[in-house]
């Protein structure tokens, strides 16, 4: 990105940082600094009768506010566990010596945002509120661009910064001005924990798999496409580990799983992102209904992790991952919404269908993709708690085994919680010859111009030729689940660092 001019507080700031320099202080010292205290372990625990063990706190953080009262001041810093005031009286700064302490550095040097270190000692103001008093302050990390502040008074805040454009671009900000958003991200990480706990109890192998892939297997979806120099050929990002991980059972493991991050060239909205992350798992022996009871355990466990109840607030509706979860086939699904049975339909019949309510198609949609199009327009929406969609048509699963007792159907389900798919998981397909047949409809599919169609993997035929058990797996979208699980409205609110289009004047640099 190219360097923009300077604002006037861009420039101020460095003048004092210049201005440090000829004091001789160092505005980013090397050494470590001392800290044996956290602004809420002090808040929390603190009183007067234990006044004794705070009597020499260091603590480090971001200056958040000063309020000049001449010969002191009340300030307040954030550390990485929330804010704490302080009271810096110009006389006790540097007792016996000169006050430039003070006057120079504090009054004249110092600026909000700027990363500082005191020590001190723990006190209650006539208002009662915990401060530290400072007996000494060292700045160690000067701020040159200013942070937005948001004002606050009686426990209100005013001139939030809530633009989602400046959030999510520069998110290390957002941190600093909106420091509950860290509560999210912390959240997501209970969650994650949660599943992997559940998982490794039950006696999975968390294992790893390619990210760059010579073909992009394992889900309909368009992959992005690179160049590896050495080998000269294309490399695809993956959209899928799932053909991997189905190796691995062929090679004799019996469960595996991985937090997968995926990458699938699609647009960008409130509920997909072109980086994602996926847990998937696959078990030798096992089906799709053993899936679906697993599943929602295991999302009822990680429900209690993040909020301690298996009740989730998601914008004005009350989700609750308490098992058991609804089990509806997609076809009942259709027909309760739609009045019509379309089981019943040809590839001409569904698209008559898509027409008269109005749904968008193309030459290059076969039957699965018709259907699929028609339980997204007029279904999905109506399963706001846990809903397992079961029993999808064959041409909509290439990779799912038939279903033991429904022709033309297979043993797959979607698990669609608040209007959107969270899991896909099927008792997945180990015939090799019919496997064979799927990816070669699937051909046929992109020669019609589907985009999204698989490719052929040969080599993962060849290891279902050495035989694959009867195995159940799932994919998981971590992302989404974070989104209901913290009640976030868009998955650009559950990722740190967002894909954002490119600011405007910004060229890429390579050195």
């Amino acid at each position: 990105m190219s360097q923009p001019s300077l604002s006037e507080q861009e420039i101020i700031r460095r003048e004092k940082l210049k201005a440090l320099g000829e004091m001789g202080i160092d505005a980013y010292p090397a050494a470590a600094y001392p800290v044996n205290a956290q602004a809420s372990f002090i808040k929390s625990n603190y009183t007067e009768e234990k006044k004794g063990d705070f009597e020499a706190v260091c603590l480090a953080g971001r200056l958040m506010s000063i309020r000049d009262m001449g010969k002191a001041s009340f300030a307040s810093i954030q550390d990485s566990s929330g804010r704490i005031q302080l009271y810096i009286k110009r006389d006790e700064i540097a007792p016996g010596e000169d006050k430039s302490a003070y006057d120079r550095v504090w009054k004249h040097l110092i600026d909000l945002g700027d990363i500082i270190g005191v020590k001190g000692y723990v006190f209650i103001t006539k208002t009662g509120e915990i401060s530290v008093h400072v007996r000494e302050f060292t700045l160690l990390s000067k701020a040159l661009r200013p942070i937005p502040i948001t004002k606050e008074k009686e426990g209100e805040t005013f001139d939030a910064v809530t633009d989602p454009e400046f959030r999510y671009r520069q998110r290390y900000a957002d941190l600093i001005v909106n420091p509950q958003v860290k509560e999210v991200f912390i959240k997501r990480t209970k969650m994650v924990n949660c599943l992997r706990e559940f998982l490794n109890a039950a006696g999975a192998l968390e294992v790893d798999t390619p990210v760059l892939q010579t073909i992009p297997g394992g889900a309909t979806a368009r992959p992005f496409i690179t160049h590896h120099n050495a080998l000269d050929i294309p490399f695809y990002l993956r959209i899928a580990n799932e053909l991997y991980l189905k190796r691995l059972i062929v090679g004799g493991f019996d469960w595996v799983y991985e937090f997968s991050r995926n990458f699938r060239n699609e647009g960008m909205d409130r509920t997909h992102n072109p980086e994602f992350t996926i847990l998937e798992f696959y078990v030798a022996y096992k089906d799709y209904f053993w899936m679906m009871d697993t599943t929602e355990s295991m999302l009822e466990a990680a429900a209690m992790a993040v909020n301690g109840t298996t009740l989730a607030p998601v914008g004005d509706q009350q989700i609750d991952f308490k098992a058991p979860y609804k089990r509806i086939s997609i076809y009942d699904a259709i027909q309760e919404s739609t009045g019509t049975d379309v089981s019943r339909l040809d590839e001409a019949g569904l698209k008559a269908l898509c027409h008269q309510l109005h749904i968008h198609t193309d030459p290059s949609m076969g039957k699965g993709k018709l259907i699929d199009e028609l339980f997204g327009a007029t279904s999905e929406h109506r399963f706001i708690q846990p809903t397992f969609i079961t029993d999808y048509p064959v041409e909509m699963s290439p990779l799912t085994k038939k279903h033991r007792s429904k022709s033309g159907l297979v043993e797959r389900f979607e698990l669609i919680i608040n209007g959107k798919e969270i899991a896909n998981a099927y008792s997945e397909l180990n015939d090799p010859l019919d496997q064979r047949e799927r990816f070669e409809d699937q051909v046929k599919l992109m020669e019609r111009g589907d985009e999204e169609a698989m490719f052929i993997d040969y080599d993962f035929l060849r290891s279902l030729e050495y035989g694959m058990p009867p195995t159940a797996g799932i994919g998981i979208g971590i992302d989404r689940l974070c989104m209901l699980l913290t009640n976030q409205p868009s998955i650009q609110d559950v990722l740190l660092f967002p894909q954002m289009r490119p600011e405007q004047g910004s060229t890429p640099l390579r050195g």
